[in-house]
Order: structure tokens, then sequence, then C-alpha cells
């Protein structure tokens, strides 16, 4: 199946995507860096990423046109107007590109799409704008004319819903039930046309905090995978303590694959600097906690990494040591908190690569809504063929 790319970044949708059998028709990017980085591993003949049509464009100047009737548009718009450590102005932030995103569906008129953003969009005071994009999604073919305002846009829409050529279903997740070692909530749209008269379904998560719960303070057998004694003392959260004795007291085994933590996905990594055929595991000096910023327990899944307006912000993207010591992520282990390997090289200053990643997709997620939404559009072509046998 056949996609195209907005807001590409680094990879981490796009990846997702190519493990799940798309074929990218063209990926766009406007930064440089970000450019430069999956170039570089083209040149280096990454799996995936060799056969990324790759263009520097910025998306208010493309022409979708060429491109029409690709199966699906997919992307991550800009988060920073709607993200909780941003300045939340939403639309009004010239950074908004969801009027962009509405653009190239109606150029383009995909048979389904994939949109992932922050968890702040969701918030009360950007109700009115999450439903203009919505609506807008849903019904591309009826423009904001000029002059009009977004509110005014936003009751025309409203009052020609029965015109929608998407069905679009609105999903809230957590990157960490879906196998990325990090806590990143999100919201994903996902859009089918009408006529193709298909149900979306939801992905079911695959992994859960209770089964890692499970796996530590029941059975133990997290800490045997790493060749570790059990701790003596219970879970320091009084939720994940109270969970542990739920648990404990009935005695049967959460169902699917335990959350991934840190001290999982780094794995094999050793210490930065350790191996000389290990790109990008380098110790990054001055990292310190303080009061709501206290880093990332080792034995659980990190939190969601973080771009910053500035730079990496402080406090933020560490690693917190049982002894209460910290350390920033090295760029090879914030690749892997969002599933890029370990071939897959970042050139350019650490503070330039931690803002890649800290805005990327979890590859991890966007594989498995993938895979859904190919299964939706693979079940609707069987079902044509059958009816026309």
């Amino acid at each position: 199946m056949r996609s195209v790319e907005l807001f590409t970044g680094c990879g981490g949708l796009a990846l997702g995507l190519s493990r799940a059998g798309f074929r990218h028709e063209a990926l766009i990017e406007r930064d440089g860096n970000s450019v430069r980085n999956i170039t570089h591993n083209k040149v280096c003949g990454l799996q995936h990423v060799a056969h990324w049509p790759i263009l520097r464009e910025d998306v208010r100047y493309v022409d979708w046109r060429p491109l029409a009737r690709v199966d699906v548009v997919a992307g991550g718009p800009p988060c920073q107007p709607f993200s909780i450590g941003g300045k939340h102005r939403g639309h009004e932030d010239k950074r908004d590109m969801w009027p962009e995103a509405v653009r190239a569906v109606r150029e383009i008129g995909p048979r389904a799409f994939l949109f992932e953003n922050v968890r702040g969009l969701a918030r009360p005071a950007f109700a009115d704008y999450l439903r203009w994009i919505e609506l807008s999604l849903a019904a591309p073919q009826i423009r904001i004319d000029e002059n009009e305002s977004r509110d005014a846009h936003l009751r025309r829409l409203e009052h020609r819903r029965r015109e929608a050529l998407y069905d679009i279903r609105i999903l809230k997740v957590n990157a960490a039930d879906y196998g990325a070692p990090q806590k990143r909530h999100r919201i994903v749209f996902l859009g089918v046309r009408k006529d193709l008269d298909i149900e979306i379904e939801t992905p079911i998560p695959t992994h859960s905090h209770e089964r890692l719960l499970w796996d530590q303070w029941i059975t133990g057998r997290y800490w045997e995978r790493h060749g570790l004694s059990r701790p003596s003392e219970e879970p320091a959260g009084a939720n994940d303590a109270r969970v542990a004795r739920r648990l404990r007291q009935h005695m049967i085994p959460p169902t699917g694959k335990p959350w991934i933590t840190c001290r999982d996905a780094f794995s094999g990594l050793g210490e930065p600097g350790s191996r000389d055929d290990l790109a990008n595991h380098i110790f990054q000096p001055g990292a310190r906690s303080y009061a709501g910023h206290t880093g990332s327990p080792l034995d659980e899944p990190a939190k969601a990494l973080k771009a910053g307006d500035h730079g990496v912000p402080g406090g933020e993207n560490m690693i917190a040591f049982a002894d209460g010591s910290v350390r920033y992520f090295t760029v090879r282990e914030a690749a892997r908190l969002q599933g890029l390997p370990d071939d897959y090289e970042f050139i350019g200053s650490w503070t330039e690569n931690m803002r890649q990643l800290g805005n990327a997709v979890p590859s991890m997620l966007a594989e498995v809504i993938a895979r859904r939404l190919a299964g939706l559009l693979s079940r609707e072509r069987t079902d044509k063929r059958k009816a026309a046998a």
C-alpha cells in the first residue's frame, strides 16, 4: 500500500508505517537537520530508510494533487501550539499546521489517513478547535472561505455534517500500552473514506502496567531476566503497591505483555562511551533534578521524551538511578525509547538530535496502528474481489 507523510521529522512514524508494509511515495519535512539525518541513513543503506523519498519542503507550498489517490496520508503536525509544556496558543500559533493536514487530505483524497498529536490538544481550552479539526478532516471539501472566521466555518461544518467523506475516530493512547518503553500520551486521528463502508476498529493494547507489576512483584521474572536479585521492598509508588497487593490477592496473571522499562530498552548498550561499535552513545554532562523534574526510574517506562522550545528542557530526558543520581539519556538511548534501530546514525549536536527525538512518534505505536489500518483496507479490497467474482 502507498502512503504520503507530512512532518516526517527524523522518521519515527515513517518507520512504523514502513514496518507495517506501506511504501512511501513522498516524505515531506522542512527542517534541514531532520532531513540530513534521514538522508545520511539513506546513503548508509539502512533498512526501510534506504528507499524513503524524503523531500525538504514546507508543506504550505506543496501541491499534493500529483499524489492523488494514494492509500494513506499520515503525519504528526507540530505539537508545540497545544503541548502542556508549550505556549498554549493553539490555532493562533504560526506553527499550527492542521489546516495543511486538511488540505493534503482534500487534494490527495486518500482511502484513509492517520495523524498524531499531543494529548494537550484534547484539553477543554482547545475543544472547539479539536472539533474543527475533526469535522474539517471528515469533510475536507468544505473549505474555509476567505475572510471567514474559524468559528463561522465550524458552524458551517456542523450544519453540513451529512456531507462528510470520511468516518473518523479520535483515540487517546499511551505508547507504553503498544510496546514503546515510554509513557507517551497522545491522541490519534484515524479516518477512512465512507464509500469504502469500513468500520474503524481501534487497535487493542498489547502491553500493560499490571503485567509489568506482576512480573516484578509477583513472579519476579523481570529481575531474573536481568540477572538481578528481587528487591526486598515493595513498589515505591502508592498506586503500584496497591495494584501489586490486589494482584497477589487474586493470583490471576494479567493478559498481554508487560510494559517495557528503561532497563529493558537499554539492555546490552553498556555505559555511555564503552562501545566503539555503537554510534551516538556518548555521555552528556550537566544533568540535574529538581522539583517536578526528577528523571525516569530505570525499572519503569521512561517519561515522555521532550523537545522543548529551546533545546532539551532542564531536568528532563534523564535516567534516575536508585541511589538518587541522574544522568541525561544518550542519543542512542533516546532512539531506543522511540524505536529507532541501533544502526540509525544521528549526525549533529546532542541538543539538536534530542530535539528531533523529542518530537518523534514512537515507531512501535505507529506500527501497531498502521497494521490495523492496513488490515482494514486489505479487507475492503478482498471483499470487493469476492463481490466481483
